[in-house]
């Protein structure tokens, strides 16, 4: 048994179905991915009006789930040089998911980069580059470069996360930090999504489709919204159409914006050319993940 794997049954501790589920979830990532979509897709397209398929659904949204993050603190993560250990978060005000609540990065300088399933599982059509998906701390980052041959997996230091990450979001792609029970309730998955690609993103408008809708979110903000001077902007449209989230529009020559749907990304604040753009807490959301407040509030 590699070292790695060993590794990811001494975390699950007793729980060995979690540590069985973490092997197959990264050793068959692409396939994984694969057949989640196309379940999802078959209760849409088959079982939306039955509330068995809105349940179904639960039991995945309270287990599989991100949290949008922003470039300023996603740079505090990558630039570790110290473990971090808190959680897990009972006020749900910094990670508002029911099993899979802390924050753990164990030797976060140890980072691994990989091929994106969901990018992967749409073939010619995905997104470009492949290699967005990065793991902090070695227990998971090991385990990717031990089992993920076939995903390209390799490691990488920090500054050259962080340059992936820049040139990520200069491509319009979100980051977002992924929280699963398979992974032992951590977060440490950095990932760049599109909303054309990502699987999560898919997931979560499925479970929105589906009867009643889903009261809880996949994806959820940053906690930041982002607002607009309009001294400084002159509606050029920018904004627009990088907003995955549809939360802006430009009309009768004016910004529009829904702080409902705005996730804080802050993708429209780097593309404003003006700097008419800034984003602002906002508490209705939760707070950030930011280690600076996580270790004042969870340490």
């Amino acid at each position: 048994m590699k070292e790695s794997t060993r590794n990811i049954f001494k975390m699950h501790g007793w729980r060995v179905d979690r540590a069985i589920h973490n092997y197959i979830y990264f050793a068959f990532y692409d396939v994984y991915v694969v057949i989640f979509l196309l379940l999802g897709r078959s209760l849409q397209r088959f079982f939306s009006s039955l509330r068995l398929a809105t349940k179904m659904f639960g039991m995945v949204f309270n287990r599989y789930h991100a949290k949008v993050i922003t470039m300023e603190h996603a740079e505090k993560i990558l630039t570790l040089n110290e473990d971090v250990i808190l959680g897990p978060d009972k006020t749900e005000r910094i990670i508002p998911f029911q099993y899979a609540n802390k924050i753990i990065l164990k030797e976060p300088q140890y980072i691994a980069v990989m091929d994106c399933p969901c990018r992967k599982s749409r073939g010619d059509a995905g997104c470009r580059p492949l290699d967005v998906c990065m793991a902090v701390g070695k227990t998971t980052a090991q385990f990717w470069l031990e089992h993920g041959a076939r995903f390209n997996a390799r490691k990488i230091t920090q500054e050259e996360a962080l340059q992936r990450l820049r040139e990520a979001r200069e491509r319009g792609n979100i980051t977002t930090s992924f929280f699963k029970v398979a992974t032992g309730g951590r977060t440490g998955v950095i990932c760049s999504c599109c909303t054309c690609c990502c699987g999560a993103l898919e997931g979560q408008r499925i479970g929105k489709a589906l009867k009643g809708g889903h009261k809880i979110d996949m994806i959820v903000p940053s906690s930041y919204v982002a607002r607009v001077d309009a001294d400084k902007c002159d509606a050029c449209g920018k904004c627009a159409s990088s907003c995955f989230f549809e939360a802006i529009s430009i009309e009768d020559g004016a910004v529009v914006q829904s702080e409902t749907a705005c996730m804080g990304c802050g993708i429209c604040v780097e593309k404003c050319p003006n700097s008419a753009r800034s984003l602002h807490h906002d508490p209705a959301k939760g707070d950030p993940l930011d280690l600076d407040i996580a270790r004042e509030k969870l340490g």
